[in-house]
């Protein structure tokens, strides 16, 4: 039975709703160059922070999870299997709040683009996310029946392997779950209604989860049909789209070009091996792997640029070792422990200009299947940055490189110079410039940037003042030929080795990170014993240190995951100054001081540094 009744209904409720959408009123979006994807956060959740901090900091986009009702399990991946299309009650929210989740990302300037799953749906049988049920025993799903569905077939590994396994891995099932016959007109209507409604709520634009498991023909004519309903976004912009499709020996990706951008796994594969000095790569190759300006596609056979949305690493990825990793606490190398090459390679991402960027942010997992925590990403309004959430898209090193990006657009890559085979640095045009050290030896050298002369902010470690005359941090002087002497600090320390200048960091006369005034401070502690909810500041007698009030003070970052790992941060503080100070633990309400005391005795006291230089304070562990 094909619920006949419920498919008039639908198309009834699909035209109300489109109607409504159209009515609204378009909003000033930030510059698209950035989207992040934002794995398995609840609606609210992306509402508040799209306020908060993805919109204010100039992200283009958020990619959220699966919409649609879905199988009920303790895993992440119950999202991929779908019930139906109809109920958009999912794990993550009911209709409405998604609804106000994209209404509220739009306000603050963000896209909200749906990852869609339209190629299978659940096996086994139960209770989906909206209260519905389903059977794939007697292939019995709300508005599907037998027919609906390829034969019952399973893709076979060495399908993948040459063109001649296209057809299965197209028409059989995916790790076993029922296949839908996207060539069957009434099937391409039910993904028709389902995206046309996404889009009558503001939904922005879509990943398509297994492209590669479905025809192109297929995909293209069912995005032709979508588009004819909604020839832009309710906010006024052509569909944003790309496709996720994993490149083997079946697969030619040039056939799904017109449909939208691929997921280009080549870079994903090339930031692995060359940041861990993999397989013969290092960052010095990465031009011999992926092409240079205008020549893309190296020996790695990257698709043209206009073709590809590149990501450091996404949720499987992460967990099944075809990238680098943050968040795996399986075992797995994870590539924020002892070094920096997961922050370097996404600094790189954002700073070259090779397709579209996708920053990945997800959460800390112990096992591969375990699901989303069930804690909220804040605790009373504040974001728990590397506790059970990671909010890469936060960590200090990397969000400044969003407007970086979108500064940079459309200006050529050039100037690459290397100084071992893992350090490197390039220019983008007049506008940019990044050195990155990948290696346990410093890099010092006089580079040609191409950027007019003046002071610059290096956003890795800190942004320029309120009043944009001295920088938070380290400060690079550019001279009038366009030159400028920098050191890089090798990798292995507290410090992310990397520059990063561009015109829209920049600060007036004195007084930044290496000017005539401040002395450049990082502070490292270790075995805080920090709990849920917690992190680390320095407090001090320094306005920069919060004059003595916690909450004002210097947020340091952790480095890694657990109670007692080091916490790090740099600031600019007065040059030649006396300066006490304690650590503390802050949880946006209580404090917990070292010592149990705060500004009376047992400080740490020290001298700062000379104007223009810098000096690191290493305080060995937490006094409790």
């Amino acid at each position: 039975m094909r619920f006949l009744p419920f498919r008039r209904l639908r198309a009834s409720a699909l035209a109300a709703s489109l109607a409504a959408a159209f009515s609204g009123s378009a909003f000033a979006l930030n510059p698209n160059d950035t989207s992040v994807q934002m794995f398995e956060w609840s609606w609210n959740d992306l509402a508040t922070e799209c306020t908060q901090f993805l919109g204010p900091q100039g992200f283009g986009a958020i990619q959220i999870s699966p919409p649609q009702a879905s199988k009920v399990t303790s895993t992440w991946w119950g999202v991929y299997q779908p019930v139906n299309y109809v109920n958009l009650t999912s794990k993550f929210g009911t209709q409405v709040q998604l609804q106000s989740m994209i209404d509220t990302c739009h306000a603050a300037g963000v896209r909200v683009y749906a990852d869609i799953v339209v190629n299978q749906m659940a096996a086994d049988s139960g209770t989906a996310t909206d209260g519905s049920s389903w059977n794939s025993s007697t292939m019995t799903y709300p508005y599907f029946s037998s027919s609906d569905f390829h034969a019952a077939c399973d893709i076979q590994s060495s399908d993948y392997n040459a063109a001649a396994g296209r057809s299965n891995v197209q028409n059989c099932r995916l790790s076993g779950m029922p296949d839908l016959n996207s060539e069957s007109t009434y099937v391409r209507g039910q993904i028709v209604n389902y995206l046309n409604a996404l889009l009558a709520l503001g939904i922005d634009g879509f990943r398509i989860d297994a492209a590669k498991h479905q025809a192109a023909a297929s995909l293209q004519a069912i995005m032709s049909a979508v588009k004819s309903s909604h020839p832009t976004t309710n906010q006024g912009e052509s569909i944003w789209v790309t496709q996720e499709i994993v490149p083997d020996g079946e697969v030619a990706r040039s056939d799904y070009f017109p449909i939208g951008t691929v997921n280009e796994f080549q870079f994903t594969y090339a930031m692995r091996d060359a940041f861990r000095d993999a397989n013969g790569s290092s960052p010095a190759t990465i031009p011999t792997m992926m092409g240079t300006w205008n020549n893309w596609g190296g020996t790695w056979g990257f698709v043209q640029p206009a073709h590809a949305t590149v990501f450091v690493n996404n949720w499987d990825t992460e967990r099944n070792g075809g990238s680098l990793d943050a968040s795996n606490d399986t075992g797995a190398t994870n590539d924020t422990q002892g070094s920096h090459r997961y922050d370097l390679a996404n600094i790189f991402m954002l700073a070259q200009g090779y397709g579209e960027a996708q920053l990945q942010s997800g959460f800390r997992f112990s096992s591969n299947d375990q699901d989303r925590p069930s804690a909220s990403p804040y605790s009373n309004g504040v974001a728990q940055i590397n506790v059970n959430w990671d909010f890469v898209h936060r960590w200090g090193d990397i969000y400044p490189m969003v407007r970086f990006r979108s500064a940079a657009r459309n200006q050529a890559q050039a100037n690459w110079v290397t100084g071992n085979a893992n350090q490197v640095a390039f220019s983008r045009g007049n506008v940019g410039f990044v050195a990155l050290n990948n290696s346990t030896s410093a890099w010092s050298q006089t580079f040609y940037t191409g950027l007019p002369a003046g002071t610059y902010c290096n956003i890795v470690h800190g942004l320029a003042n309120s009043g944009a005359t001295a920088c938070s941090s380290d400060a690079v002087t550019v001279n009038a030929s366009g030159y400028a002497t920098i050191t890089v600090p090798a990798d292995g320390g507290s410090t992310v080795p990397a520059v990063a200048i561009y015109t829209g960091q920049t600060v007036s006369g004195s007084g930044g990170g290496g000017g005539s005034s401040t002395c450049s401070v990082t502070f490292t502690i270790a075995n805080a014993n920090t709990t849920y909810g917690q992190n680390l500041y320095v407090v001090g007698n320094q306005t920069a240190l919060g004059n003595w009030t916690p909450a004002s003070g210097l947020a340091l970052t952790i480095q890694g995951s657990g109670a007692n790992v080091p916490w790090t941060g740099t600031i600019s503080l007065p040059a030649s100054t006396a300066v006490q100070y304690k650590y503390v633990k802050w949880n946006g309400s209580t404090a917990a001081w070292e010592s149990n005391q705060s500004t009376s005795s047992g400080n740490r006291e020290f001298t700062s540094c000379a104007a223009g230089s810098s000096v690191s304070r290493n305080d060995g562990n937490f006094k409790n």
